[in-house]
């Protein structure tokens, strides 16, 4: 096990009707507000009206900001910083999923930044500072309401790069199950691949005696697979979505991979997807993540033929562990499929065309200066290459 330090302050305040108490919980933290959304659906389901009554209630002022998309825009990003200074916003309320929230805590350190948020998208450097933010989750999937990480899409030059640091941990984050209720049953399938694969980043290491953090990982991988094809044939099942909301804020608050080499190889391929053909990052994860499983698992053997065995279930004979790792992947697949997701490029609309360009801007070698993707295995762009092929 490798040292590590972990740091997650977030509040999580879970269950029924909890959205009702928003006003009161930040009654001590801001006077003023940003309401920052996606499209009309918080208005429709009755959430915004839910929202705007306990702001209120409470004396917080607000102002709004809606219009965040799938693969959040740098651009509104622009617009929100500008809306936050001139209105002297003392805190930022997101309301919706991980897309919602990334481009809440982009904001929320470029009221801050002496430049272009954008300069710290793609690297470790430091902030000093960021507004404090609060969240209503209404997609259990990115885990942003309780994790450091953001990651925004910039439209011009097709690039979508993340950027982590603790000051954008959120405050407090509100979940409940209910909210989930309305989704349609495509996000749940994008939401739940998302949140696998962030078990996944951080489970296929090449670190040994990490006994704790493997049955972490194995448990809630196998919650969410089981709870996924329960609310996918009962969207209205509370416990079932209680059990993936949970699950989706444990996989990616970073306490199953602390101690950890961790890997993050997929959710770099599968950014180039959406930076390019603005497919959903859960669509592009469910494609890549079999693929880059079939690419590197000799490497590391032992490591898949205990993920096939403790996760899926597979049962055979050790003198073949070939067959074991494979059939485990291959119900990994078959899982994926069960749940509405398509498993090659081709279904999710995305030809041979750009494949070469998009390994290459992953890897960072189309900029001049290559930088291999991954912890469990080094991928370069010839490797990220040949895992696009696999899954076409």
């Amino acid at each position: 096990m490798l040292n590590f330090d972990f740091y997650s302050p977030t509040r999580i305040i879970f269950g029924k009707d909890t959205e009702t108490q928003i006003g009161e919980l930040l009654k001590p933290h801001a006077k003023k507000v940003l309401l920052h959304y996606g499209g009309g659906s918080i208005k429709k389901s009755g959430l915004y009206d839910k929202v705007i009554t306990s702001l209120k209630a409470a004396g917080i002022e607000f102002a709004e900001l809606g219009g965040v998309k799938p693969n959040p825009r740098l651009s509104l990003v622009h617009e929100g910083i500008d809306l936050c200074k001139r209105e002297n916003v003392e805190l930022i309320l997101a309301v919706g999923g991980g897309s919602v929230i990334d481009s809440a805590k982009a904001i929320a350190m470029g009221v801050y930044y002496n430049g272009d948020v954008w300069e710290l998208y793609g690297t470790a450097n430091p902030i000093e500072n960021a507004l404090p933010i609060a969240t209503i989750l209404t997609i259990p999937a990115a885990g942003s309401e309780a994790s450091p990480g953001t990651v925004i899409s910039k439209e011009e030059t097709e690039q979508k790069l993340p950027y982590g640091n603790n000051k954008l941990r959120p405050l407090l984050s509100i979940v409940n199950p209910e909210l989930f209720f309305t989704l349609p049953k495509e996000q749940l399938g994008y939401g739940v691949a998302d949140m696998i694969s962030h078990v996944f980043e951080r489970y296929f290491t090449n670190t040994t005696y990490t006994d704790l953090t493997d049955g972490l990982c194995e448990a809630t991988i196998k919650t969410l697979i089981k709870n996924a094809s329960i609310a996918y044939n009962d969207m209205e099942n509370y416990d079932a979505w209680a059990e993936l909301g949970f699950a989706g804020t444990v996989a990616h608050n970073d306490l199953i991979g602390m101690g950890r080499e961790q890997d993050w190889a997929c959710h770099d391929m599968e950014h180039e997807l959406s930076a390019i053909y603005d497919v959903a990052h859960g669509a592009g994860l469910a494609v890549l993540t079999p693929g880059w499983m079939q690419y590197v698992y000799k490497d590391n053997i032992n490591m898949f033929v205990q993920f096939a065995v403790n996760v899926m279930g597979v049962e055979g004979s050790f003198r073949d562990p070939d067959a074991i790792v494979l059939e485990g992947i291959s119900r990994l697949r078959d899982f994926y499929a069960k749940i509405g997701l398509e498993t090659t490029l081709s279904g999710i609309g995305i030809n041979e065309e750009k494949l070469e360009v998009m390994a290459k801007k992953a890897t960072k070698e189309a900029f001049g200066n290559e930088r291999p993707l991954g912890g469990f295995k080094k991928l370069y762009w010839q490797d990220v290459l040949e895992i696009y092929k696999l899954v076409k």
